[in-house]
């Protein structure tokens, strides 16, 4: 095999440009909205049920274009999906000062942002990270999923300094900008689709390393097989009930955290708490993917979510902070998490599309977390109802993340006994197969 020589594993930069690429990508459109929802408010006259609708717009298409987002990368390579998306992503996000005082063009740009989102997301990286990584899969997927939580802390603050100083369409405008200039050629030049590419092999192994070479993208289920299994429909089922409760939590924290005493000033805080714990859930849960069985680590997450949601509904100001943390210490670790399991139960062979449908599920879940929050605090005068439904589905959901059994797909070991390819089921794989 032909192979290059870096002092660096270049898997590792490939990582770095994925988080460049989401850095730039949903903290843009997503975690920022808040800072847009007042200037919004006031330019177009709109209440903010209203304004809170067109983010419910953005999330559905959202959740459409992960599916197709995994689609296409199966058939076309990640490449193909995310450098053209990157460069209509940020042309939209300049073609924002051509918009009318009508809302429904600002509903329009939410939702074709919404469904470019998942194709400069974490669907197109994440199956570039999986191709790079067996071994450290675990890990190079949450220092990948920094770019989102560091977006998350970052970009509210930068998109408020721009309106404050430009104006919301220029905030947006200047933002595109930055996609085009940053992130596009940074994506060009370094994202490289699989390590075979420049003759390497996963997690920088050599071939000697290895007895028999895997072909890791030739191993996994099909999108058919993967859809009809009940494995399949058990992540799918704790990936919403989990994806609803931390988002509708995190959406609603201010609020909470006023209602229950704490200043508006203290309660900004107990919002940046939560945005800390999500970056902390990001690198920590991949890095312990990699050390413990995913599927004990996800309960231990939900359940710490669960807890979180009933100090939140305690009403008692110091427990509120620490159930904040624990919400996005959650949110942090689900994502990595829905990658890292698709990866092990379902391989690399359609991971796209299986990812997607995965991901589209959380982000759907997502959207509609928030509304069903509002909608039961309209219904009852406080939160104390809607946070008990999500605690008890965080529950289910604990219990549900447990059912899954052992891997299929196991990471290869680093002794290379271990490394013999066995066959299960008609299927090569490689690894220790258990289940």
């Amino acid at each position: 095999m032909h192979s290059k020589h870096y002092n660096v594993f270049y898997g590792w930069w490939v990582v770095l440009t994925a988080a460049v690429g989401l850095f730039w990508g949903p903290p843009v459109t997503v975690f920022s909205f808040s800072v847009f929802v007042r200037p919004i408010m006031h330019d177009f006259h709109a209440g903010r049920a209203a304004v809170s609708l067109v983010f419910t717009l953005g999330g559905i298409a959202g959740a459409i274009s992960a599916l197709l987002a995994g689609r296409l990368v199966d058939r076309y390579g990640a490449r193909r999906v995310i450098l053209p998306a990157t460069a209509m992503f940020g042309l939209l996000l300049l073609s924002i000062r051509l918009l009318s005082a009508n809302l429904w063009q600002f509903c329009l740009f939410y939702t074709l942002s919404g469904l470019l989102m998942n194709c400069v997301g974490p669907v197109p990286y994440g199956s570039v990270v999986s191709h790079w990584f067996d071994r450290r899969r675990g890990l190079a997927l949450g220092l990948m999923m920094f770019g989102i939580g560091s977006g998350a802390m970052i970009m509210p603050a930068l998109a408020q300094q721009l309106i404050a100083r430009f104006g919301w369409r220029a905030a947006y405008a200047i933002l595109g900008a930055a996609v085009l200039l940053i992130s596009m050629p940074v994506v060009t030049a370094f994202l490289k689709e699989k390590p075979q590419v420049l003759g390497l092999l996963p997690d920088g192994e050599t071939s000697a390393d290895c007895v028999v070479p895997p072909r890791l993208d030739a191993l996994g289920l099909s999108w058919p097989d993967a859809w009809h299994s009940r494995t399949f429909w058990l992540m799918m089922c704790a990936f919403s009930l989990v994806g609803a409760t931390v988002h509708g939590c995190l959406m609603h924290m201010a609020a909470m955290l006023t209602d229950v005493g704490i200043s508006v000033e203290r309660a900004a805080l107990g919002s940046s708490l939560a945005g800390a714990a999500i970056l902390i859930g990001r690198i920590g849960s991949g890095y312990l993917l990699d050390r413990f069985f995913a599927p004990r680590l996800a309960a231990m997450f939900f359940g710490g979510v669960a807890v979180g949601v009933g100090l939140l509904e305690t009403a008692a100001p110091a427990a509120a902070f620490v159930g904040a943390f624990l919400v996005g210490l959650g949110l942090g670790a689900e994502v990595d998490i829905i990658a890292y399991l698709v990866s092990r139960y379902f391989g690399l062979r359609s991971f796209g599309e299986i990812y997607g449908a995965a991901f589209g599920t959380f982000v759907l879940a997502g959207a509609l977390g928030p509304l069903a929050m509002g909608a039961g605090f309209d219904l009852t005068g406080s939160y104390k109802a809607p946070l008990a439904a999500l605690f008890i589905s965080t529950l289910v959901a604990t219990v549900l993340i447990t059912g899954l059994g052992p891997y299929r797909y196991h990471a290869r070991q680093p002794d290379a006994d271990e490394q013999l390819p066995r066959v299960q089921g008609g299927e090569r794989q490689v690894g220790v197969i258990t289940g």
